[in-house]
């Protein structure tokens, strides 16, 4: 595989537009975009509508790149509306308003002269690549089309940072994708993802959202409407466990005892619009101990069934309704906890390893050693704390013992597609790979579609 590098586009505005390559990670909670060639996009921002309660209007949300603080909006119970449902394209009249403002004012291209290179989601039904078609070429007259899934492109991206290395490791890797809308354990074999071996989890961060919705509302005061507020919550405070019933033990401990205890302060709507986390270095010092500082700290073995019984109307008692703000204890890493055990919520799903395991079983025996060390973590949801090291800990015991088990995080895994797709959208060979305006408008869709080895 020819190495890929970066390269500039400076020279290709305001002249010649034609050599422009849009690369559009189209995520079902963000979207990612930028010039073909740059090492970051030149914009990130939620694929939704917004309407605040100030607001009459749907509104377009602010890219991400910025602090969330710098958000002028007060988003506080904002409605939401997406393009994208568990992943796929349902509303394309949606989608064709947000990048119509993302093409115009925030990249500030024009679409006739440029190629589109365009993340989607493995199995997209056929109407639904239709759809997306008609959108790229019908609505906004891209001259080229490629479609790519995002686990070729993060391998792309990984390979490309790897210098000394064997040479199936560089044509072969499993990308763990822990998107927003749901999980994949996907090989990807000299760039292409094979389809037959991927496995999923329906499982993503919006669902991980939801249910720290659902413990907070019924632990402390009704958060059930506030989607941006909670997401700020889980990203800041939530983290992996990696032993469960210790740390069960560490949250049932009373008062100034609970390493685990964190406050999170509501907005009020005059001093502040934005939620935040009370006291940061309180959050921060239980993920700050070793095992051997928590062991010591737990004490001898609880009782759990008596601490259950005797601390729960206390909990009760103790919660303050007129306050402006909520504890968090267990709540932050039974929340993540759903990706290893989705069963211990009623899912009829398997795990994040037994998923993994499955889907290297589905290859060839000769890969599976070169699959298991090379494990790509991408995905906002794989940015919790202590997920690389819970996620080997659980897949050790299930592969044989003479492989390696080797994770490897992604740099940012937010990002990390998109870098992947700016070097391809780079590459020498990638205007061959596209499909044209007029190859859409003499063929159609789906045999335009067979160029992309779906």
């Amino acid at each position: 595989m020819h190495k890929i590098q970066y390269q500039s586009h400076s020279n290709a505005f305001p002249g010649d537009m034609s050599n422009v390559v849009v690369v559009l990670d189209n995520g079902g909670g963000l979207i990612k975009a930028g010039l073909g060639g740059e090492r970051d996009p030149s914009t990130v921002l939620p694929n939704c509508l917004l309407r605040p309660l100030s607001s009459k209007k749907w509104l377009h949300p602010s890219p991400t790149i910025a602090a969330s603080s710098e958000d002028p909006l007060d988003l506080t119970s904002a409605a939401v509306r997406r393009p994208l449902d568990r992943g796929y394209l349902i509303n394309p009249d949606l989608q064709r308003d947000i990048w119509a403002h993302l093409f115009n004012s925030l990249l500030h291209i024009s679409p006739s002269q440029s190629s589109l290179l365009l993340t989607e989601p493995l199995f997209a039904l056929p109407s639904i690549q239709r759809a997306t078609d008609e959108l790229v070429f019908e609505d906004f007259n891209f001259s080229a089309l490629y479609v790519a899934d995002s686990p070729s492109l993060a391998h792309i991206y990984e390979t490309s940072r790897r210098h000394v290395v064997s040479r199936g490791a560089a044509q072969c890797s499993l990308v763990v994708d822990c998107g927003f809308s749901f999980t994949h354990a996907a090989p990807v074999f000299q760039n292409f993802t094979l389809n037959y071996a991927v496995k999923r989890i329906d499982l993503g961060g919006k669902a991980l959202t939801n249910y720290l919705k659902e413990l907070v509302s019924y632990r402390s005061v009704n958060v059930m409407d506030e989607t941006f507020l909670m997401d700020d919550v889980k990203e800041k405070l939530c983290f992996v466990s990696l032993d469960v019933a210790r740390d069960l033990g560490v949250a049932r401990k009373p008062g100034k005892k609970n390493l685990l205890r964190c406050t999170y302060v509501l907005p009020d709507g005059v001093t502040h619009t934005k939620g935040f986390v009370k006291d940061p270095d309180q959050a921060q010092r239980y993920l700050s101990l070793t095992d051997g500082a928590l062991t010591s700290n737990l004490g001898a073995k609880v009782d759990m069934d008596h601490i259950e019984v005797t601390e729960k109307p206390e909990d009760r008692k103790r919660i303050d309704l007129t306050k402006n703000e909520f504890d968090l204890t267990n709540e932050r890493f039974l929340v993540p906890e759903m990706l290893f055990h989705p069963a211990d919520l009623g899912m009829n799903q398997a795990g994040l390893a037994e998923c993994i395991v499955r889907a290297v079983n589905s290859c060839h025996p000769h890969l599976h050693p070169i699959l298991y060390e090379s494990i790509i973590l991408t995905g906002g949801s794989t940015l919790f704390p202590r997920f690389a090291e819970r996620l080997e800990k659980e897949l050790r015991p299930l592969v044989p013992d003479d492989y390696q088990v080797k994770i490897t995080t992604q740099e940012n895994p937010i990002l990390g597609v998109w870098r992947g797709g700016s070097l391809l959208a780079s590459s020498p060979d990638f205007e061959a790979m596209c499909v044209t305006k007029s190859e859409y408008e003499e063929l159609g869709s789906a045999r335009c579609r067979r160029r992309f080895f779906h």
